[in-house]
């Protein structure tokens, strides 16, 4: 069962072992640690792994996490990314000490590039990307050293200063690494540490129209930083080997770099190109559409940050990539939403009850907030002869064991009496438009003195009080488990079923007063919040999850 993921005395994971080692031995009196989007598109689940495990780390040892943004690659970064990332960060509970860019370093990573190139460590080569990948070699083969290899320090000074100056057009020519063509790892063969792009800078402007790599940026704004435990995922463990040998070479800062796991999660894609596709080909309503795995479509569709950090330590740190359940970060959200949400009722497909022995005179009702919260208090619902309840809570030829209404059968109505149904009235095409019942007065929930015991409870709504709403069903994005691992185009694996609206749906009047942030539980419908679309005249609710996993079942049936 999902609710045995969770431990409450979980055992060290090999990062947090490492950290306290190098604390326990005095390598470090404290640690510093880093997350560094680069600012091209929303950060999404898989980020918020990186995220809690950042600043859990220092939240957890003495020490601080930095932001900074990895904005090397001008022509794809914007500070719409920058601000969202920022916006995503403190929703999810959390606050860097210190923000920086890879920006900011650009000046003294254009003097440790000189210092390469003084060392006869860096050249610069005027072979196009299609001449340095056929040099490359293979993995068993060596590759080829290039002509300009070489260049004279002083050449290579020269020409260095003039791509700085914007003497030369993009790709042109690039400033690469003297390591070792014939090195086993590939991208120790000589890589690339700077390019030439005439792009406008988000941060910088027109200043530079050289930027540096990723491989070159990153491990020198961690020594610049002086970050003790830079954590990137498996993906980077070619990588390493480079990052030690810039910082070796440099002589600067050591900071070091370790690897955890991507988890993958089944039903959605991460890759934030493929995420770029789905907003621009409007497959979805922007990069917050609640049904992307962006954490702004999660905040959109109702998911707590509480819950969002909850399942990123259920699913922990580890060494192997895996595919993790959907099914489990919905569990984490219901969970936490069964514990704060109001509680309401609203139908959405209505069916007119009418109750014939009602006097007429209205009444106020009173009905718990949310019973899991002993300090929620109550609610006011208004009672009258004319209601709606769901028109699937109504047959007239019911099976066996069916405890919803039908004739001459009884339920009670949620927080008020217990009803029978006396009549079917339908209009010329034989369809049902409305039930007429009598209440049994002595039935009144709270002071029940009929002695009838009832199965069957119905949510209900007030014909002359209820308000109206849009909701939002909202279902997994895609119907395969991995659409990038299918044939074709992952596109052709979205779900059609993903997002259904219910234009006109009754509320009862309570919900007029709903306020963004407020979660409420529809009663027997799931659980939904208010979407930024709402106005004073429309009310819009997105469904967050439902009170089960309909997934499972669709599987068990499979």
């Amino acid at each position: 069962m999902m609710e045995e993921v969770k431990k409450e005395e979980r055992s060290l994971n090999f990062l947090e072992e490492i950290i306290e080692e190098d604390l326990k031995n005095g390598k470090y009196k404290s640690i510093v640690t880093r997350f560094p989007p680069e600012p091209n598109g929303y950060l999404h689940i898989g980020h918020a792994s990186s995220i809690c495990l950042n600043f859990g780390l220092t939240q957890k040892y003495p020490g601080y996490t930095n932001l900074r943004f990895d904005d090397t690659n001008p022509e794809t970064e914007d500070t719409e990314y920058v601000d969202s990332i920022k916006e995503d960060i403190h929703w999810l509970g959390f606050e860097w000490k210190n923000e920086h860019y890879a920006s900011d370093y650009f000046d003294t990573l254009y003097e440790y590039a000189i210092k390469l190139i003084k060392k006869g460590l860096a050249y610069v080569d005027d072979s196009s990307s299609e001449e340095i990948a056929a040099m490359k070699g293979t993995p068993t083969e060596p590759g080829k050293n290039s002509p300009y290899r070489g260049r004279p320090v002083d050449e290579n000074l020269s020409l260095f200063e003039r791509m700085k100056n914007g003497e030369f057009p993009d790709g042109s020519r690039t400033l690469r690494a003297k390591i070792d063509m014939a090195h086993i790892n590939m991208l120790m063969r000589d890589p690339i540490l700077y390019r030439i792009k005439h792009a406008h800078h988000h941060q910088t402007g027109d200043k530079w129209c050289i930027y540096p790599m990723y491989d070159f940026a990153h491990g020198q704004s961690d020594s610049i930083e002086q970050v003790t435990h830079s954590i990137c995922t498996l993906e980077f463990v070619p990588h390493r080997e480079l990052y030690d040998w810039l910082i070796e070479k440099l002589e600067i800062y050591p900071s070091h770099q370790y690897e955890f796991a991507r988890r993958n999660i089944n039903y959605t894609v991460t890759s934030k190109r493929k995420l770029l596709q789905l907003v621009n080909e409007k497959h979805v309503d922007g990069w917050d559409d609640p049904r992307m795995p962006t954490i702004s479509g999660l905040r959109r569709r109702g998911y707590t940050p509480e819950s969002i950090r909850d399942f990123c330590d259920r699913i922990g740190v580890a060494k192997r990539e895996n595919m993790v359940d959907v099914g489990l970060l919905e569990f984490c959200v219901r969970e936490h939403l069964n514990k704060i949400s109001l509680r309401r009722m609203v139908v959405f497909d209505p069916l007119k009850v009418v109750i014939t022995n009602y006097t007429g005179q209205e009444e106020i009702l009173h009905s718990e907030n949310n019973p899991e919260d002993e300090q929620g208090g109550t609610r006011e619902i208004p009672f009258s002869a004319e209601l709606y309840i769901e028109r699937e809570d109504f047959m007239e030829i019911p099976p066996k064991k069916y405890f919803r209404l039908a004739p001459g059968q009884m339920v009670r109505l949620k927080s008020a009496y217990i009803i029978k149904c006396e009549e079917v009235v339908k209009d010329e095409a034989g369809h049902v438009t409305e039930v007429r019942c009598t209440y049994i007065p002595e039935s009144k929930s709270g002071s029940d003195t009929s002695g009838i015991n009832v199965k069957g409870t119905l949510h209900w709504v007030s014909v002359r009080h209820a308000i109206t709403a849009e909701v939002r069903l909202y279902d997994r994005l895609f119907k395969v488990e991995d659409p990038t691992d299918e044939e074709g185009d992952f596109k052709e694996y979205l779900n059609s079923d993903s997002l259904q609206v219910l234009p006109c749906v009754y509320a009862e009047p309570s919900m007029k007063n709903a306020v963004a942030g407020d979660r409420y539980q529809f009663i027997r419908k799931g659980y939904f919040v208010l979407d930024k679309d709402s106005t004073s005249a429309q009310l819009v609710f997105n469904k967050t999850v439902g009170l089960k996993d309909a997934w499972a079942k669709e599987v068990k049936k499979g």
